[in-house]
Formats: C-alpha cells, structure tokens, sequence
C-alpha cells in the first residue's frame, strides 16, 4: 500500500467516531516504566456504546472481519477489535459506520498495553485471530496465549470469561494447549482441523461464527494451512 494512501486513511480514522487512537503518553508513564489507566477503561459502555452489554474483544483484528461479522449477528453485544495497523483497522471501522453497526468499535495500540484499556471485569470474551506464532524461542513471551499474555486478560476478563484461539499455525495450536494443561486452565474445546469434519459438531449459531473468515485466513486456506481452534476459560 502506498504512503499515501495509508496517510490518507489515517486521517479518515481520526474522524471516525468508532475508532480510537490514544497517544502513547495518555497510558504510558515513563516515569513508572508502565502503564496506567485509560480514560476508556470502565466506560466503554457508557461512553462509547451507550448500553450494558457484554463486552467482545477481538486480539490482533486486522481488518476486523470477526469484529464486524459477529456485531452483525449479535446486536446485543459489543465489539472491539484491537490492533497496532490503523491502516488495517480502517476497513472494519468504515464497514462498521457504513453499515449502522453501533455495536462495533475499534482500538488502535499494541496489545502490550491492553490492561490500561479495560477495568476488571469489564470485558466477557475475548477472540484472538490468526495472531503471529512467535515460532522462535527468544519471542515466547511475545505470543498472544503466553502466560504473560493471560495474567493481562486475567486483569479485565470477567470470571469464567471465554478466550477462543483460531490460527493456521499447528505450533501455536500446541503452545496453547500446553499452557492451558500447564496452567490449569479449562479446556472447554479444541480441534486440529477446524474444517474438517470437526465443524459440523457444534450447534448452527457455533457454525456460523466460526466460519467468519478473516482475509488472512482466506489467504492460508488457499494456500492449503489446515485451521485450528481451541476454546478456553482461565
């Protein structure tokens, strides 16, 4: 993509009233060498959706395909998708305000700093897509189902919240398995091959969602990658 063309988008996010770019230094304090909390974190009801229900958050978003997909199925929740590309998170921001979809918005940072966005409690399921495995050693605390990683979900995530990992990667499918077995979670499913005959056991609504695909995954199921999925409580 052109400069720009991604400069050009940029400025329409920044005019959009369901995207939210916060500067490093409203979370960040250098002072401390951490984060603290965003003017966000506890109101996104209140203030950004006008309403109380339950709280979706899509990991790693990209254009937003789950994030728009599922507001559209489910008008009684919201949904926020959350990633570091703005010029990725535009798509799904614009679809979301072209198609009256109030119940989508979208957070663009590094998901680092997560746990200055969200108060306890106040998020019931997240959804993490086709994130990057972090295959090698030195990048472990990097993936996005790492302990580290959790212990930041654990901060907001409601009690028996949801995490759901879909990915074509069959390491990262394995690393999360080992996590949750080593770490006590409660595995409440998973499938090596998503599209195998392993769909077709949950019930339509399940289907439905699952089968949202996100333009990478369209791009690694052209190119053959099996999908994985695995859905668990921490």
């Amino acid at each position: 993509m052109g400069r720009k063309k991604k400069l050009l988008r940029f400025a329409d996010m920044q005019k959009f009233p369901n995207a939210f770019e916060p500067e490093m230094e409203a979370f960040f304090d250098r002072a401390i060498g951490g984060v603290k909390r965003h003017p966000l974190a506890g109101n996104w009801n209140s203030q950004v959706f006008k309403n109380n229900h339950p709280i979706v958050l899509e990991l790693g978003c990209g254009k937003g395909e789950y994030s728009v997909g599922m507001g559209r199925k489910f008008p009684n929740k919201n949904f926020i998708g959350m990633d570091i590309k703005g010029a990725r998170i535009w798509f799904g921001a614009k679809e979301a305000l072209e198609t009256g979809l109030k119940n989508v918005a979208f957070l663009r940072t590094r998901i680092d700093f997560i746990s200055a966005f969200f108060a306890e409690g106040e998020v019931d399921e997240i959804w993490i897509t086709f994130p990057d495995p972090q295959e090698r050693e030195n990048r472990a605390r990097k993936r996005l189902t790492s302990k580290l990683f959790i212990d930041r979900y654990r901060q907001f995530l409601k009690p028996n919240g949801l995490i759901h990992l879909k990915t074509d990667s069959a390491f990262l499918y394995n690393f999360t398995l080992d996590e949750v077995n080593l770490y006590g979670y409660e595995l409440v499913d998973h499938t090596p091959d998503l599209y195998g005959s392993s769909i077709e056991k949950y019930d339509l609504d399940t289907q439905e969602i699952l089968n949202i695909k996100t333009y990478y995954e369209g791009v690694f199921t052209e190119k053959g990658h099996i999908i994985t999925y695995i859905k668990f409580r921490v």
